[in-house]
Parts: C-alpha cells; sequence; structure tokens
C-alpha cells in the first residue's frame, strides 16, 4: 500500500456509500490493510491518525495535536515554527502512547466524548485519514515522525470575529476584547485586541502555504474565517493550483457571505466538496442573545441565498449545546426542517465541555428531566427521516453527557457570569430564556 493522494473518484464513491456512524476507514479498501494497521483504525481505544496527518494552532498561537484539546500544548508559534514542534517531545511521547495503547491526558476529551457515545475527533481521523496509515510504520523508535507534509490543515490565522458569544472570550473573538476590559473593571487584559497566531501577520501564511500541494481537507475557523483576508489568500492558490479535490471545511457564524468584493458562493462551486458547518444554537431573539452580533433574520437569508447558488454544498447545523440552549434545540431544529432549510439529518450536535458552568450536566434535576423528556420526543420524530443517525445519536448522546455528572454546585458560578454580560450588554438572559428561570434562585 502507498501513501497516494485521493483522487476525483475515490470523493464520489465516498459520498455514495458514506456511512456517518461506521469506524471503517473510507478511500481505502479493508483488503489493504494489514492486520496491525486494521486493528489501529478500526479498535484501538487510543490511536489516532492526526499526529501523523495534522497539527493544529489556536489564534493565540499556541500549538496541539488537534482542535480537540485545549491541555498541556505541544509549544507557541511565537516562539518555534509548525516545523518544529511537530516532532516536539509532547508530540512524539503522543504518538507512541497512541500505539502502545496508553490514554494520554491531551486526548480526554475524545475519550470522554466516546463514553457517551458520540463519535469522537478521534473517530474521525482514524476514518477520514486512514488512508495514510502507512505513515505510521515510519515512526521513529522516540516517536517523531520526519515526513512533514500535512494533509489536514486547520490552523486558526487570528482571533478576527464580528461575535461576542456567551461562551466564547477575546483569545478567540476580536470582538469581545471591550467586554473583556469592561469586566476586568476597565484594566487592560494583557493582549491586543486582534491577535496572530504567528509572530506577525504574515508568519502562519508563509509556513502553511508549502504544505497546499499536499492538502487534501482544510477547515476553516476562528475567530470567523469568512471575515478573514487569510481565507480567501488559501481558496485562490487552491483555484491558481486547480486544486479542486481538496475538501473545504467550514465552522462559521455564519453572518457573512462576502468579503470585500469576493462571494464565498462563487469559490464553493468550483470544488468538489464542500461543507459548511454553521454555528447556529438556536433561533430568533435567543440566538442574538447567545451569540452577540447575530442577526437571525440575515442568516435566513444568507441561507436563502446559498440555496439558490449552490444547492449541492453540504450544510448543516453545528450547535454548541450548552446549559443555555438545552430546551430549545429541538425547537430550532424543526423549524428549519419546516422552513426548508434543513434535512431531519443536517444536524450535528456539539455538546460544550467548558466553561464547566455552561455544561448540560450543571442543569438541575427538574430541568435534566424536561431536557431528557424533549429529547425523546424530537428522536421520534427525526429518527425515519435520519439514515445516518447523525442528529440522532447526537440527542441520545446529549441526554447520556447530561446525566453523567450533577454540576449543580456551578450554577451560582452560571448566574454570576450571566449577571454580569448582562449589565454590560443591556441583556436580559432569563427574559430570552424564560424556560431556564428556576436556575436564578442559585446565587452565591
Amino acid at each position: 500500500m502507498t501513501d497516494n493522494k485521493i483522487n476525483k473518484e475515490d470523493i464520489e464513491s465516498y459520498y455514495k456509500t458514506y456511512d456517518y456512524n461506521s469506524r471503517r476507514p473510507v478511500f481505502i479498501e479493508l483488503e489493504m490493510l494489514d492486520a496491525k494497521q486494521e486493528e489501529l483504525l478500526m479498535r484501538s481505544d487510543t490511536f489516532c491518525m492526526y499526529p501523523w496527518t495534522h497539527i493544529h494552532a489556536w489564534p493565540d498561537g499556541y500549538v496541539y495535536p488537534c482542535c480537540g484539546t485545549d491541555i498541556n500544548p505541544l509549544g507557541s508559534l511565537k516562539d518555534n515554527t509548525l516545523e518544529e514542534l511537530w516532532n516536539s517531545e509532547k508530540q512524539k511521547q503522543l504518538r507512541l502512547d497512541m500505539l502502545n495503547g496508553t490514554k494520554n491526558e491531551i486526548c480526554r476529551r475524545c475519550h470522554e466524548q466516546e463514553e457517551s457515545g458520540f463519535f469522537s475527533m478521534r473517530n474521525s481521523a482514524n476514518k477520514h485519514l486512514g488512508h495514510h496509515i502507512e505513515r505510521v510504520s515510519k515512526t521513529q523508535p522516540d516517536g517523531s515522525y520526519d515526513d512533514f507534509n500535512i494533509v489536514y490543515w486547520d490552523v486558526r490565522f487570528s482571533n478576527l470575529c464580528n461575535f461576542r458569544c456567551r461562551s466564547c472570550g477575546p483569545n478567540f473573538s476580536s470582538n469581545w476584547f471591550d467586554d473583556a476590559v469592561k469586566i476586568n473593571g476597565g484594566k487592560p487584559i494583557g493582549q491586543k485586541k486582534v491577535i496572530y497566531a504567528g509572530k506577525d501577520k504574515e508568519d502562519v501564511w508563509e509556513q502553511m502555504k508549502p504544505h497546499i500541494p499536499y492538502l487534501e481537507q482544510v477547515y476553516f475557523a476562528g475567530g470567523e474565517p469568512m471575515i478573514m483576508e487569510e481565507h480567501y489568500r488559501v481558496l485562490k492558490e487552491l483555484v491558481r493550483l486547480e486544486k479542486f479535490d481538496v475538501k473545504l471545511i467550514y465552522n462559521t457564524n455564519f453572518s457573512m457571505m462576502k468579503y470585500k468584493d469576493l462571494d464565498v458562493l462563487e469559490f464553493w462551486k468550483l470544488f468538489d466538496s464542500v461543507s459548511v458547518g454553521a454555528s447556529l444554537d438556536a433561533a430568533g431573539p435567543r440566538a442574538e442573545l447567545i451569540r452577540k452580533g447575530t442577526d437571525w433574520d440575515q442568516a435566513c437569508r444568507n441561507r436563502e441565498r446559498m440555496l439558490k447558488i449552490c444547492p449541492d454544498v453540504d450544510f448543516y447545523v453545528s450547535p454548541t449545546l450548552s446549559l443555555m440552549n438545552s430546551l430549545h434545540v429541538p425547537d430550532f431544529h424543526r423549524e428549519w426542517i419546516d422552513r426548508g432549510f434543513l434535512r431531519h439529518l443536517d444536524l450535528n450536535i456539539n455538546i460544550l465541555q467548558g466553561p464547566n458552568y455552561y455544561r448540560i450536566d450543571a442543569l438541575t434535576p427538574d430541568l435534566k428531566q424536561q431536557v431528557k423528556e424533549k429529547y425523546l420526543e424530537h428522536i421520534d420524530y427525526i429518527e425515519p427521516h435520519d439514515p445516518l443517525t447523525r442528529a440522532t445519536n447526537g440527542f441520545k448522546s446529549a441526554i447520556q453527557f447530561m446525566e453523567a455528572n450533577d454540576n449543580t454546585p456551578l450554577l451560582p458560578e452560571f448566574n454570576r457570569v450571566m449577571t454580569r454580560l448582562d449589565g454590560i450588554r443591556d441583556e436580559s438572559f432569563y427574559n430570552v430564556f424564560p424556560e431556564l428561570k428556576e436556575l436564578e434562585q442559585y446565587v452565591r
């Protein structure tokens, strides 16, 4: 077996036969795997393809094996290059742990998701990048892997963003900066409003540009990628190289489809595979409060325009499921199904895991029961129309995650944060979310 690039025919075949919940790797036949490779990709509880194919950088410059972790960074782009961090001591140890069946703490989020029944990022990495399994055999005894060719790109160029989502902060949203200063008593918070992952605005782009010929997938997130110049640089370079087989994947707040004189929809029409995950957590005023900056009517118009110009682009809503929107997500999902904006299966739930006081396991027993009943009712509605069971399993796993722990002691902190943000933004959380009114009593 060789470490070959996938082709257009592979992509087309993949989408015809795709099974969302299967751990079977795509782009490669099982007969091409030896016993060890098959074990790693399909049965191992620790192995993940990312450390051999991918590296991730947050807007603050800290580098990790993937975006699923926020502990034990490999290092910082302020001090090191991506190539240096590719074989950092932590990255080498991670590779060895994965091969030896040792659960590394850096991967705890995936392990927690899998215990709750979720199809984790680790599972997804093995499924979609398993055709590069031959790379693993080239791992050195110390855990180093010397071929620095990134095939999956997720580097956040900056924190530039036009929103101030309640569960976010200034490290990931430039628009959060002024609120953070107010929360800090008007004092500086130790960073600039707009921060770049590298030593300067151009640094990361210059490091990543040589990898474009090797790319198979690019994940655009932020900040908000649709307002970043670097996002369009990547698209222009892919078009120049005629690499239309690169899969474009987005996490976007879905507020902006145009940047200066560029229309992202015109780019998307050129590529074989585009997948857009819209970070929409609720509908109407609830959406506008949770993700400050949302214009709900504009989000609906963007979806209507997208359906007209790019009807074949894979579009799904990826709500961040938190204490705040826990009771509303099924209503929102059904509303967009009824409007023809989504199919039943076009929902990919992302369970918020931090800050802890926003987690759904902080709900009271009474509210947990209400959530459970509502989700089970919604599952009955969507399951007959959800052949991939992506949305269905999302709600089922959310119930399991919610019931696994009792974090109600965190509710006073939740109310403290809500009160602070309400004051700064002249809003009222409980007026917009009256269904959660009983939480208001939890104070220090």
